[in-house]
């Protein structure tokens, strides 16, 4: 198993809008591609920031996900709703260590 850490920077004062977007447009469209672990806001280091954990079988498991998401017609009309949140994005892979409780 692997984690995807994904967190996207927000326009200040806009995280609670584009969670509501998020949850309501975005989430049931890549669920059917990735498992959410959880979903946080940051209180601390960069502000503004919303945190995903994703859960992948593997690498290419993510990849091939990632590919068959990025022909998903729905999606790609999503995608585009939320980049005027967007300051910033980026992508993080976590293995679990053995003792991990996600191991």
């Amino acid at each position: 198993m692997i984690y995807e850490m994904r967190t996207y920077q927000v326009q200040p004062g806009k995280a609670g809008e584009f969670l509501r977007m998020y949850q309501e447009q975005g989430l049931p469209l890549i669920s059917r591609y990735a498992k959410l672990v959880g979903c946080w806001t940051k209180e601390s280091g960069v502000l503004n920031s919303v945190v995903f954990l994703w859960a992948y079988d593997d690498l290419g498991h993510r990849t091939g996900q990632r590919a068959r998401m990025a022909k998903d017609a729905e999606w790609t009309a999503f995608v585009p709703s939320m980049l005027p949140y967007l300051v910033h994005q980026e992508s993080v892979f976590l293995s679990p260590a053995a003792f991990s409780p996600l191991a």
